[in-house]
């Protein structure tokens, strides 16, 4: 059974102090809860991300089984779909909406699946890039709760590097003339196109356009495939909500809170799940290199590269379908285990 569903907060203090006012987490659920309510699997969305496009991992006889586990994909804050700018509609007051952390959004994730489901264990947490991010936070902040997770081309700390990429598609982004210095005041049609253009040398490796796999994907030119791909995918998003989940990226950091009060490496090593981190071997702004150092300090983690040429734009099952596989089966070997 798949149900879609939203859950109500009310007010909440963030952790920057600030209220996010009508706080909403929009998200769909797959499967059910058995009957020691264990078998919860928390699949958190990423970058640009709502819960429809990660619903390709799921189905029977895959790793993430609705027959045996019970999914939730909550959508990040920002997306369009839980709190986001875009709910505001004078752009004048769109100035007004909080900054949102990771650490918010597990929180509040937590919540939902205490409050409105009483989920007792979670079976795994699963994500990409911001999604990863999650993973890794929900790791560290609810260690006793959480028996795996699976972080896939993603990070416990934005890197210095990742931050550096990020101004830059921030920058072609707030070029747009709607651009009002804090807000945009019209969808900014130009920086979203300038941004996907940025991005679009980023998200995948040098491999990939040496190849020419933009052209066997069924693209006539270079031109055509950063238009109809990465600009059309974009250009589906509000140019405010972007902004607010490149800030959450730009912050996301297990340690920066109470718990652990800066500490990365104790907030790795605080992660009890067992854990399988799968880096992209050509991912230019989450490098296998940062995810090394990840797992080396953490308990009972494994690092598994993806050996692929699509940078990290490897959860793309549609056009890629062996990395989709094989991250299929890392999930299922980890599920697998005791």
């Amino acid at each position: 059974m798949n149900v879609g569903g939203s859950y109500d907060f009310g007010d909440v203090v963030l952790q920057s102090g600030a209220t996010l006012k009508g706080a909403r987490i929009a998200y769909k659920t797959f499967g059910a809860l058995n009957a020691t309510k264990t078998n919860a699997i928390i699949y958190p969305t990423s970058f640009g991300a709502q819960h429809s496009d990660l619903e390709w991992l799921i189905g029977p006889g895959k790793a993430l089984d609705p027959s045996r586990y019970f999914i939730v994909i909550p959508n990040m804050f920002g997306n369009g779909l839980s709190s986001s700018p875009s709910d505001v509609r004078d752009w004048q007051l769109r100035r007004e909406f909080p900054r949102i952390t990771m650490h918010d959004n597990v929180v509040l994730q937590h919540r939902l699946l205490r409050s409105r489901f009483d989920v007792q264990k979670i079976a795994l947490v699963v994500g990409f890039s911001m999604g990863g991010q999650q993973a890794f936070h929900w790791g560290a902040l609810f260690p006793d709760l959480v028996e795996r997770i699976a972080p896939i081309t993603s990070s416990a700390k934005t890197a210095q590097h990742n931050l550096v990429f990020l101004e830059g598609i921030k920058a072609a982004l707030t070029l747009d003339p709607a651009w009002r210095g804090g807000v945009f005041s019209e969808q900014p049609i130009q920086g979203i196109r300038a941004m996907a253009r940025v991005y679009a040398g980023w998200g995948l490796s040098q491999a990939f356009y040496r190849e020419g796999l933009h052209l066997r994907l069924g693209f006539t030119s270079l031109d055509d495939f950063i238009e109809r791909d990465w600009e059309a995918g974009f250009l589906r998003r509000d140019g405010d909500n972007l902004l607010a989940m490149l800030w959450t990226w730009q912050h996301a950091d297990i340690s920066d809170n109470q718990q652990y009060d800066g500490d990365l490496a104790a907030a790795l090593r605080g992660i009890r799940a067992r854990a399988i981190v799968m880096p992209s071997e050509t991912d230019l702004y989450f490098p296998v290199e940062d995810s090394r150092r990840d797992v080396a300090l953490m308990r009972n983690a494994e690092l598994l590269m993806i050996p692929t040429i699509w940078g990290h734009r490897v959860n793309n099952p549609i056009q890629n379908p062996a990395d989709a596989q094989f991250v299929d089966d890392a999930l299922r070997r980890l599920l697998s285990e005791a």
